[in-house]
């Protein structure tokens, strides 16, 4: 009579261990995910109070993790730095025309349209050349309530993560980014304010239960 082919215990024990340990990550991972996937069916599917005013984009677009961002000094700035707030995102030329400073206007009064949500929201100005902005300018964005984020990134990256809508350019639209990096929406062309600020209010109330001021 031999015992070579009876199971071990210690093993098995281990095994059942590993099984368990898995199945709490799972649920961990699931407890973590049903916000946000409640959130996102919420304003997709439901879309409580009509339709919204912005384009949404389905499915949404993961910020790319190698977006090769440098700051105004050159220094690189890696992609993932920029999540954890809602990102309302200009992409325009470092020259910035009058048509360019009338959408960093918008953008400002929109965050502060915002009220007591706008601590949940920064400003991002992505430059798609090398052309130096001007001295004014910049001392405008870092002064006027919460500071403009200005990066510089290739215009062929950006265009390979950002799409205007057919006719028109990046630069004629704003696109709000969400906490984890996604693009979810796009203004129309010479939006009204008022109407895209109704878009970003149904957002951060669909992503209250989780969503929270600050990185």
């Amino acid at each position: 009579m031999t015992v070579h082919g009876l199971p071990d215990p210690q093993q098995m024990a281990a095994q059942e261990r590993t099984r368990g340990g898995r199945l709490r990550m799972l649920l961990v991972v699931a407890a973590c995910a049903a916000p946000v996937l409640a959130s996102y069916f919420t304003f997709y599917v439901i879309q409580p109070r009509g339709q919204a005013y912005g384009d949404l984009i389905q499915p949404t677009v993961d910020l790319p993790a190698q977006l090769s961002l440098r700051d105004l000094d050159g220094k690189a700035v890696a992609a993932d730095s920029l999540k954890g707030q809602w990102l309302l995102t200009l992409v325009q030329s470092g020259d910035c025309d009058d048509a360019c400073e009338k959408q960093l206007f918008m953008q400002r009064q929109l965050r502060e349209m915002l009220g007591k949500e706008r601590d949940k929201v920064d400003k991002l100005l992505l430059l798609s050349d090398d052309i130096a902005l001007k001295p004014a300018l910049q001392k405008a964005l870092a002064q006027q309530g919460v500071a403009v984020t200005v990066l510089r990134a290739p215009k062929a990256e950006l265009e390979a993560w950002l799409k205007p809508a057919a006719g028109a350019a990046l630069r004629d639209h704003l696109f709000v980014i969400d906490p984890m990096g996604r693009w979810m929406l796009r203004s129309p062309q010479t939006p009204d304010p008022a109407k895209v600020k109704a878009d970003l209010i149904r957002l951060l109330k669909a992503n209250a239960g989780w969503d929270k001021a600050g990185r």
